[in-house]
Parts: structure tokens; sequence; C-alpha cells
């Protein structure tokens, strides 16, 4: 009999471990998905168009709170754990909850999860969503590019939508973010790359992707892989970058899978040092040389800028930041704040009270969120809410912390000021000087 498996997923890595270790394989029967983090991407399918010959009706993704009934009802053997940025108390607890109802509960290893690529492949990862790894990821394709190196990014997927239709995807321009009917979560990673002109690809079927990405009309010298949440790579890394939070510290060592990430690094980059204490950094150093003593360090700094001042000072300001930072991330803090204190707002006003629709829902779940929004735009319903939300708020102007312009997508009745920020390396050696090293090894001079 083939052993009945639930893949308990978030719409990305479980797709993919899906497709690495069960299409096609015919001693496993995967009855379904579920889904978490991520509203409303349970109800779907994914399709048969996708799934293989042993999936011709598609496998079913089901909501994450029904494990239980699932796994009696449906007589379920083993239950695969395919998702990121869970602390380790959270994860136990779910295991205990699958042992309880009768299956195994298993994640998946690095060694048959990773594909192999033709082109050499700098990896970019973080112990936490939030700590940087975007503006880690946009340093390093500017520092291959200028030396006339062309890079193309891989981005950890976040399929949203029609699972057929973005199979494969590529990201070139403005438009092409309209093409795909992107969320604002996707906008918000696939168009810092596009502005630098670096083409970005993701999807489901990371196979073709990576095929693909190193046939790229433009060229492919190097695969950039940007990594999502604190998840390790799907495709096998010549570098690993890991970047860490000492805002955040400890979680290095407390949250899966990013200790893998870190334990997986070649280099390890402690970002936001600006707005940490000694003693943080401190404690996020030794955790490093406990779990990974061979990997190199570098300190960062996060520096901000915004496009108008003065829309800040001594005003009273609704801050919008990134929003998978704020919810499973767990971040209080984020660049629209930094930018409200260093520019001297008056007041930082909550938005609780004037939240309408799905946006209720986000606090309900993630009732630690406190005076900050988050921009949340899985579909067109909840950027609607968004732009309600903030558009009913009683405040003089806005900060928009998140990477894309979202005044450019949603009508912001206020005044706005947009809040950016890149790495800053403040410790030897730095990003450039280790890549210089690679791109040796690699014999591209």
């Amino acid at each position: 009999m083939r052993k009945r498996i639930i893949i308990i997923g978030a719409a990305g890595r479980d797709f993919h471990n899906f497709n690495m270790l069960f299409r096609d394989n015919e001693l496993t029967e995967i009855v379904g998905f579920t889904a978490a983090q991520i509203p409303d991407i349970d109800g779907r399918k994914y399709p048969a168009e996708l799934a293989g010959k042993l999936y011709p009706d598609g496998i079913p993704i089901f909501a994450e709170k029904e494990l239980p009934m699932l796994i009696k009802t449906l007589k379920i053997d083993e239950c695969l754990f395919s998702y990121s940025d869970v602390s380790y108390s959270k994860i136990m607890s779910l295991a205990s909850v699958v042992n309880a109802a009768g299956a195994h509960f298993t994640v998946a290893g690095t060694t048959n999860t990773m594909l192999k690529s033709n082109k050499p492949v700098i990896a970019v990862g973080a112990v936490r969503t939030g700590c940087g790894k975007s503006q880690t990821s946009r340093k390093i394709a500017e520092i291959i590019n200028q030396k006339g190196i062309r890079t193309i990014a891989i981005r950890h997927p976040m399929p949203y939508g029609d699972l057929v239709k973005q199979k494969v995807q590529r990201f070139a321009s403005i438009e092409d973010l309209q093409k795909h009917e992107c969320t604002v979560e996707e906008m918000e990673e696939y168009e810092p790359h596009i502005m630098r002109g670096i083409p970005i690809y993701a999807g489901v079927d990371y196979e073709a992707i990576l095929r693909q990405a190193e046939n790229d009309p433009k060229g492919c010298d190097v695969i950039l892989w940007d990594g999502g949440n604190n998840d390790f790579p799907f495709i096998n890394p010549d570098l690993m970058v890991t970047v860490l939070d000492p805002l955040r510290p400890g979680h290095e060592v407390a949250y899966y899978p990013g200790e893998t990430t870190l334990r997986i690094a070649n280099i390890a980059i402690i970002n936001k040092i600006d707005s940490s204490t000694p003693e943080n950094v401190e404690l996020v150093k030794n955790n490093i040389a406990k779990v990974n003593p061979n990997a190199i360090v570098i300190e960062a700094n996060s520096p901000i800028s915004v496009e108008n001042a003065n829309i800040i000072k001594n005003k009273r300001v609704l801050v919008i930041e990134d929003g998978p930072t704020l919810t499973h991330g767990e971040m209080k803090i984020g660049a629209g704040i930094v930018a409200a204190e260093k520019f001297g707002a008056s007041e930082i006003i909550d938005p609780r009270p004037y939240l309408v629709g799905k946006l209720k829902d986000t606090f309900q779940i993630y009732p630690n969120i406190g005076k900050l929004l988050p921009a949340m735009g899985y579909g067109q319903q909840q950027l609607a809410d968004l732009e309600q939300t903030i558009n009913n708020t009683v405040c003089d102007a806005v900060i928009v912390g998140t990477p894309i312009n979202l005044g450019r997508i949603i009508n912001i009745n206020k005044p706005y000021t947009r809040v950016s920020y890149e790495l800053q390396e403040i410790s030897h050696p730095d990003l450039e000087t280790l890549l210089n090293e690679f791109l040796k090894e690699k014999h591209f001079y």
C-alpha cells in the first residue's frame, strides 16, 4: 500500500517539496495539503497539470485547523511539515497534534530538496522574516552586475493565484507585475530588482524555473537565490549568505528553519546594528559562534532615507510596514518607525480604530502588531481594505515603509512619503571583498 501523506504548508515550500519528493513517486500518495500563514489560500487544489500522472484530479488544499480530523478520516500515515518562520514551540505543538491524531510528523532535509544548477549560485537567506534579505540580495546583484557579470534572480515562491499560470514567471518590467496580477507581497520583492535591471523568476515549478533562468534571453552568468521567510534555498548554493537581526536576539536559534539557514551559511551578516544595542549584537555573535563557527561574520547597518522629511516633522503619522514582517515575522519596529522617530513625528497614530474588512481579521490573528499598519495585499479585497483603512485614519501624513511605491496601486488621500533602506557594511571583510574571492574561484577573472 502507498504511504498516505498530508503536506503541511503555506503555498510555497510545500509545493516544492511535493515536486521534488513525491511527484510520480508510486510509493506514496499525497492525500492533501494544508494551508496556513497566508489568507484565503485553502480551498484550492494543487492542479493536475502540475501534480503529475498520479493525480489526474489534482490534490485538495485544506485549512490547517482541520488537520486532526483529516488524519483520522483520511487514514493519514505521515504529515510532512513544509513552511517556514515558526517558533520551535509552535512546530513541536503541531507535532503533538499530529502524533495525538495517530500520524508521524516529519520535516524534509536539504539534500533531496535542493536543485542543482549549471551556473554558480549565490543564495541569500535569513533567520527570521524581516532581517534584511531583500536589501542584501539587491546589494549582491549590484556588485556583481557592476563587474559586467550577468545576474539572474530567482525568488522563493509566492503563488497565491492561478497555479497553472504561475508555473514559471519572469519579471523584467513593471508591466510584468500587472500582467501576472501580482499581490503587494510579490511586488515588494520583485519591483526592487526590476528597477535595477535585474530579471527575476518565481512561480511553482522550480525545476522548470531554474532551467529557464539559466537560459534567460538576456544571458545568465550567476544565479542569485532571493530567499523568503527564513527558509533554506531550493537550489544548492555555492555561496550561502544568511542575515541575522539583533532586534530579535536569540531568534536565530529558536525558529524553524532559520537555524538551519544559519548552520549552512558561509557568510553571516548581522544587520541593523545601528538600531540595536551592543548587548544584543553580542548575543547574536555568540549564537553564530556556537552553531556555525566557520561562518565569516559581517556587521552592517541599515540606514534609512526618506523622499520628503517635511511630511513627517511635527506631524501625526500613520506608519505602514511590510505585511509579513509584522505578522508572522513578529517585528515591532521597521523602517517607517525609525523614520518617524528620526525626523520628528509628533505622534504615531494607532490604525486599529479605523480597520475595515480583512484587515480586522489580520489583527485578530496577530494581536501583537500594535500601532503599525501591515501592507496586506494578498488579493483585491485586501488591497481595497488597506486603501480604505489608510483613508479612514485620522492623521496628518502617512509613512510608507514598504519596498514598493504603494501610491502606484492604491489611492492615498493624504500626504505620504516613502522610506527606503540599504545594507551598509561596517566591518571587514565586506561583501564586495568576499564576492571578489568567490568570483575568482569560479574563474570569472
